[in-house]
């Protein structure tokens, strides 16, 4: 009989013989060798053959003999005989088990570690080859290459991943004004905006944007000059903490204007005291007005980058 690894030593050997010291009271004795069970030893006790099996004269299993009575020293005798053992199993060589006696899918996810999967061990077309996601589900996982830790494989929860992407934009506002308002001619004038379309944080009040986050806004307003006057100089200026930052104007000699004009701009703001109005300008003779109207006369702005 051919063996994988090491033949074992059983060929041309004896039955063995264990004798027994007899321990009063005692039921139970070790054997010299481990067995499957009783029916691998012969009992003699007192040169009386015993019968194995449970409800009989003893058991055995592994190196436990046990007796159904307990026998008495100097009276009684008994030995065993070895009719079988329980041969060990013996770990096949380090290196010595190939692909090939390996069966197909045999190691199944129980038997591999966990977290012993690197990179070298993953195909990327695994991933790069499947229908790409157009959405992720709140539950969903993302893996991503670590580059910091020579690429390891890293996972993410749609929460972390989106964190801090992007933006939301706020704090942020729009307002308007239906009804017009006069204005004196060639004065810078606080312009009014006393209807709110969305104001997301409450920072916009009496015609002025407080906003209490720090970051860099986009700010925008736009004034309008009707028919029922003629002047020749309209601006439109955008000012923070009192003083002027941005402007647009538009003036010509000679020939009257009226229509919009829209001024926008960027300006950093640190979330606490800072806050942005809208001035204007009419040039003409005598009083005048801004027009009135959702389209033609608003103000707003919005939170681009922390």
């Amino acid at each position: 009989m051919s063996y994988l690894g090491n033949a074992p030593a059983r060929s041309f050997i004896s039955f063995e013989r264990q004798v027994f010291t007899i321990v009063n009271s005692q039921t139970a004795y070790t054997l010299s060798h481990s067995v499957t069970n009783e029916n691998d030893i012969r009992l003699v006790v007192n040169n009386v053959v015993q019968e194995p099996g449970s409800g009989k004269a003893y058991t055995a299993s592994g190196t436990t003999l046990t007796l159904s009575a307990a026998l008495t020293n100097g009276t009684d005798e008994m030995y065993c005989v070895f009719l079988g053992r329980a041969v060990g199993t013996v770990n096949a060589p380090a290196g010595s088990v190939g692909t090939s006696q390996l069966a197909a899918d045999a190691v199944t996810n129980a038997k591999i570690a966990d977290d012993a999967i690197s990179d070298e061990q993953l195909d990327p077309t695994v991933i790069t080859g499947q229908t790409a996601e157009t959405s992720i589900a709140t539950d969903d996982l993302i893996l991503l290459s670590d580059t910091s830790a020579s690429g390891a494989l890293r996972k993410m929860t749609r929460a972390n991943f989106v964190s801090g992407v992007g933006g939301t934009n706020t704090p942020a506002f729009h307002a308007y004004k239906i009804a017009t308002q006069n204005v004196t001619s060639n004065t810078f004038t606080l312009a009014v905006f006393d209807v709110e379309t969305y104001d997301t944080d409450g920072n916009y009040a009496s015609n002025r944007f407080t906003p209490q986050t720090a970051g860099k806004y986009f700010v925008y307003a736009n004034l309008h000059l009707d028919g029922t006057s003629y002047p020749d100089h309209l601006e439109t200026a955008i000012y923070k903490n009192g003083s002027m930052i941005a402007t647009s104007f538009v003036g010509q000699a000679g020939n009257y204007i009226y229509g919009n004009r829209l001024v926008q701009t960027t300006v950093d703001m640190n979330g606490s005291s800072d806050y942005v109005e809208v001035y204007g300008k009419v040039r003409q003779s005598g009083s005048t007005h801004f027009a009135g109207g959702e389209v033609r006369k608003y103000f707003g702005a919005y939170r681009i980058i922390t």
